[in-house]
């Protein structure tokens, strides 16, 4: 893993660990990382990741609207 070393401004009121959290759950939100690597980088357990994405306004459920429409086919017609 590599070291990216960022300026931020003092105006922003959030403290290193939210800033990587943050960082790390918009890059999964957006497919770049695995959940696995998102922790990693926040620094937790897999677990504990996904447990505070909701926090950052990110399902832990990383699909987009026609994988959903696709897997609801998938389940209908499983009932069959």
């Amino acid at each position: 893993m590599r070291t990216l070393t960022i300026t931020v401004p003092d105006t922003i009121e959030l403290e290193d660990r939210e800033m990587v959290m943050y960082l790390a759950s918009r890059l999964y939100e957006k497919s770049k990382l695995s959940l696995g690597q998102a922790a990693e980088m926040a620094g937790l357990s897999k677990r504990a990741f996904m447990e505070l994405l909701g926090h950052y306004g990110v399902s832990v459920f990383n699909y987009d609207e026609s994988e959903l429409e696709e897997e609801l086919k998938n389940v209908k017609n499983y009932r069959k």
